[in-house]
């Protein structure tokens, strides 16, 4: 089972430079996870035969969003946190915007694990979004993807918009506290380890130069001035399944790039 995930900063666009279906004819996904859609379903045409597609978009017009697409039918689909759970956390920021309208997050569940995409709110460059961040979205995600565990294991990919360690972005001294590496998302994402969840790519790759997202600026791309902020974690249930975990940055068409894992439960 190849599971990938993938940022595309507007599928509109992705679909426009002729991207994707190059992109899904090499890899083959069983299951793809996309976020920052930034569309409605019926504002694209995509046709993926053989794919069964779920769509959460935000009620701001492009913006934010996430999408599934699997080859095999899932037992169900819930869009963002199930209402009964929701309410027991605020999503509201300073300005009042609503992270829980957003389409942030899509659940799919299969015979043997969920699969959960999301899309983690910006802390934005001035850090207005980190009360948000640390006090409510990591803490009810966490809650959630532990819930969830209590079934069947949890898969959970996307862009979760933190550098974990000082390895997984290219200037670490410089960017200390600004947005993505401060204290406090870094500690959101520590807590999803202590958790019991496993990054893969850290399964089978370690150092620094593996990044998933690069700035436009200064031709950061092309100079590998990244960082890794699109992650696949999994329940700890689920390691031994995880037989390879990959990061594509030769696929282009957005700021980011695909993260995938291959499962195999023999």
């Amino acid at each position: 089972m190849k599971i990938y995930s993938w940022n595309v900063n507007g599928i509109r666009a992705v679909l426009k430079k002729g991207r994707l279906a190059p992109f899904m004819e090499a890899h083959r996904p069983d299951i793809l996870c996309l976020q920052e859609t930034k569309a409605e379903r019926d504002q694209i045409e995509i046709e993926l035969p053989g794919y069964h597609e779920y769509w959460n978009s935000a009620v701001k017009k492009g913006y934010s969003g996430t999408a599934i697409f699997c080859k095999l039918e899932p037992i169900g689909v819930v869009n963002g946190f199930p209402a009964s759970f929701a309410k027991r956390f605020s999503f509201a920021d300073e300005l009042e915007r609503d992270s829980a309208g957003e389409g942030r997050v899509i659940t799919a569940e299969f015979e043997d694990y969920f699969v959960v995409t999301v899309y983690t709110p910006n802390a934005k460059d001035d850090l207005s979004r980190i009360p948000l961040r640390f006090g409510h979205w990591d803490p009810a995600f966490l809650a959630y993807v532990k819930e969830l565990e209590k079934k069947k294991p949890v898969v959970f990919c996307g862009d979760l918009n933190v550098a974990h360690t000082e390895l997984d972005l290219a200037n670490p001294k410089s960017n200390r506290g600004k947005k993505g590496f401060t204290d406090e998302e870094r500690a959101g994402f520590q807590n999803l380890v202590d958790a019991g969840f496993v990054d893969t790519f850290r399964m089978f790759t370690q150092g620094n130069g593996h990044y998933t997202w690069w700035s436009h600026f200064a031709n950061s791309r092309a100079r590998n001035i990244g960082w890794r902020i699109d992650y696949v974690l999994v329940s700890a249930q689920l390691r031994a399944w995880v037989k390879s975990a990959a990061i594509h940055p030769d696929v282009m068409g957005s700021d980011h790039c695909p993260v995938s894992i291959t499962l195999d439960r023999r």
